[in-house]
């Protein structure tokens, strides 16, 4: 009798990748997920548009999370964050690396608002997108504010600039906020996260004296955070 063999065909969706090797229906469903999270509260259209989805597999992919309960959905059909990743985020709250450097860096954020006089931030990211976890406030009315927890788009930002290379001031005007300038620099880093310090504030607050005053004052503070990070012998990138 003639043996035969048998085969499993992975689904077209699942051969198919990303150009990261990832599957692209993988892709979709965490590309929706993070859009739901930098959204907050993202209602399926949205949420199809930004992905580039149509809404029929916007919404399949966006229940299959909801039955894991990692989206939420409320009655008026709105997606936002659900049980299982808020669950998560709580577990890894208090002593994890991103508390690290908020902590260590909070000093050097401080005396740089004092110094130039704005709004300073601590930056991490993933090479995808930066996300602000520490700042210190400008001490005038008019300053820049409300955006520690908030997503950064990296093309074409001063921090993305700064991020691609590590030891140079990058300055951008209107990149992410119209009238909004920023100047960041990120520290040399091996480790898993990049990590990088900005001034931002009104553009008109921003001549060129101003900005070469700033460039000074923030390679200075990069330079305190990078040696005080190695000084307490701690990789927090890694």
């Amino acid at each position: 009798m003639a043996s035969t063999t048998s085969t499993t065909t992975a689904p077209s969706s699942d051969r198919e990748r990303d150009q990261t090797g990832v599957p692209r229906s993988i892709g979709r469903v965490l590309d929706l997920f993070e859009i739901v999270l930098a959204e907050r509260n993202c209602n399926l259209t949205a949420a199809a548009n930004a992905s580039a989805l149509t809404p029929t597999t916007a919404l399949r992919y966006l229940r299959a999370l909801e039955t894991r309960g990692y989206v939420d959905r409320d009655e008026s059909g709105d997606f936002s964050a659900g049980p299982t990743i808020l669950r998560i985020a709580a577990s890894l709250r208090g002593g994890t690396v991103l508390d690290r450097l908020a902590t260590i860096a909070q000093p050097h954020l401080d005396e740089l608002a004092r110094r130039s006089g704005e709004s300073t931030y601590l930056a991490v990211s993933d090479g995808r997108t930066g996300t602000y976890i520490a700042t210190a406030e400008s001490p005038r009315a008019i300053r820049h504010v409300g955006w520690v927890g908030q997503d950064v788009t990296l093309r074409g930002s001063a921090l993305g600039a700064a991020l691609d290379e590590p030891g140079t001031t990058a300055t951008r005007t209107g990149a992410v906020e119209a009238d909004i300038t920023a100047i960041s620099r990120a520290l040399a880093s091996t480790g898993k996260l990049g990590l990088a310090i900005s001034i931002v504030g009104p553009e008109y607050r921003f001549g060129i004296d101003e900005r070469t005053d700033h460039e000074a004052s923030i390679a200075a503070a990069v330079d305190a955070f990078a040696h005080e990070l190695r000084t307490n012998g701690e990789d927090c990138t890694s």
